[in-house]
């Protein structure tokens, strides 16, 4: 049985030595490198709010997360505006700049993550991010993060023939860093995301960063984790370290 991230407990479901040696770390970036959900939620409710949406009445997160996280733009756009898909691609460009504006001020990172980065890099593995937001989104991020040095290949969902939950975007990645998907991780933090990493054949992480758990669970991710410094992710990873040596 598969435990959630509440349970400390460790057993073969959190075991991550069938994947040594490890050869790469894969990453969402929205929800899993930062906390980036609240601030899409504002620039929704931003954007909302100057078309009258919902007569006027703010969204809430769980509108939020069951109809837009993780979600790749286009998606969201027909479901908002189904009968004018040119508009709500509009509505979501402009989305967008509200949210990079707002995310300069006050995206930080999910607790853990340069902990993480650092074991990474000690042991000289691969990592690339791959996400549904726009380049312009992730590239702006991942700078804020103090990552843009870190990864060494990015993988936009839009500039794929398919986005998530397919699993193009992660079989790119790893095929941009020369690995292979019997020797990778990826952490993830949505339910289209752990599906496109699962569908990929590659172990998902999946962080309970806003989504709640039972949804998460539905996607069949190896294990859930609340954050980088989740005691039930380090045992693995000391385990893993064990059996790669």
């Amino acid at each position: 049985m598969m435990v959630s991230s509440g349970d400390h407990a460790t057993d073969s479901k959190t075991s991550l030595t069938g994947f040594a040696p490890l050869e790469a770390v894969l990453f969402d970036v929205d929800g899993t490198l930062c906390d980036s959900d609240p601030i899409h939620l504002q620039a929704f409710q931003i954007m909302f709010q100057e078309i009258g949406f919902n007569a006027g009445v703010p969204v809430d997160e769980q509108y939020f997360i069951e109809n837009m996280a993780g979600k790749h733009n286009d998606d969201i756009a027909r479901f908002l505006f189904p009968d004018d898909i040119p508009r709500g691609l509009k509505f979501m460009d402009d989305k967008e700049a509200v949210f990079r504006k707002l995310a300069a001020e006050k995206l930080t990172a999910i607790d853990g993550l340069y902990k993480l980065r650092k074991w990474i890099e000690d042991r000289g593995l691969k990592r690339a991010a791959v996400t549904n937001a726009p380049r312009a989104n992730a590239e702006s991020m991942i700078s804020r993060l103090g990552l843009s040095d870190f990864f060494q290949a990015l993988v936009i969902g839009d500039e794929c023939e398919h986005a998530k939950p397919h699993p193009e975007p992660y079989l790119k990645a790893i095929e941009l860093l020369k690995v292979s998907k019997e020797h990778t991780i990826i952490f993830e933090d949505s339910v289209s995301g752990i599906k496109a990493g699962v569908a990929a054949g590659m172990p998902a992480i999946g962080l309970t960063t806003r989504n709640p758990e039972h949804l998460l669970m539905q996607a069949k991710p190896t294990f859930l984790i609340k954050t980088y410094d989740d005691p039930k992710l380090w045992a693995a990873l000391e385990e893993l370290d064990k059996k790669s040596a």
